[in-house]
């Protein structure tokens, strides 16, 4: 456990770095480019959502199967999704390592659905009241499951949307709440309201939970739902109002500048 003045010491590091990281250079090579490229509220969610979901492996394999995907929707996200376009791709087309045409159609069907009732994923969280939840993004993810199986014929799919929401640390789906939420007009685009900032939650992947642990900020070995509380709760005693500003800081140590540089 941490003293006083080492949290103190460790705050003033985190800051330092979630600073030095957090700039318009990080966008060129990271996921988040393909949601920031649209301005319709529908195209930002549909996009974030589906380039979070792909987003595990070597980044610049994740940028290019995201380009991929917006290639298949022919750049028109909202328009693809109303159209049921989607429907007509073979099932075995291959997206992204184990991600296929038949994962991607689930989560269109399912995003259809919710525009469809809500207008928007926006407006679904807000109609639910998701930002009042003690964990926000897991509560988003039991409602939209069941609107995926609705759309879906009763089926779920784990690709899509985790089903073990008692231990899983909702990774993909924090990172792109990170991305709709955050609002200093840097990286994240700030498109959302409906959850508060302070109630986001650590997108925990093997090297922010590496890191962390190096830093003594949390004992667990396990990258789970557990890991992702504790840490999140360290996070907001160093900022209450923007606690996840720190996976800046937690992805860029040990890591340098290579995330500016090129990647070929």
């Amino acid at each position: 456990m941490l003293d006083e003045k080492e949290f103190s010491s460790l705050r003033d590091f985190l800051d330092r770095e979630a600073a030095r990281i957090n700039n318009t250079d990080f966008i060129a090579n990271d996921p988040v480019q393909f949601p920031r490229r649209f301005s319709r509220l529908q195209d930002i969610e549909a996009v974030a959502l589906l380039s979070a979901s792909i987003a595990w492996g070597k980044r610049k394999m994740i940028c290019n199967n995201c380009e991929k995907m917006l290639a298949i929707m022919e750049n028109s996200p909202l328009e693809y999704i109303t159209d049921r376009a989607f429907e007509q791709l073979p099932d075995e087309l291959n997206i992204h390592r184990t991600f296929f045409a038949r994962n991607f159609k689930y989560m269109l069907r399912g995003l259809s659905r919710i525009f469809d009732r809500y207008g928007s994923l926006h407006a679904f969280a807000a109609a639910h009241h998701v930002g009042n939840h003690e964990t926000p993004s897991w509560q988003l993810v039991e409602l939209m499951q069941h609107e995926f199986c609705e759309a879906n014929a009763g089926a779920t799919d784990s690709q899509c949307l985790p089903t073990q929401l008692r231990n899983t640390a909702l990774k993909r789906i924090n990172m792109a709440l990170r991305w709709l939420v955050r609002n200093d007009g840097i990286v994240d685009m700030g498109v959302w309201t409906a959850i508060p900032k302070s109630r986001l939650f650590i997108p925990l992947d093997v090297h922010v939970g590496d890191t962390a642990r190096s830093l003594g900020m949390v004992e667990r070995r396990a990258n789970d739902k557990r890991t992702v509380l504790e840490l999140t709760a360290m996070l907001r005693r160093m900022r209450p109002d923007d606690p996840v500003i720190y996976d800046y800081a937690l992805f860029g140590i040990g890591i340098g500048d290579k995330y500016l540089a090129p990647q070929v």
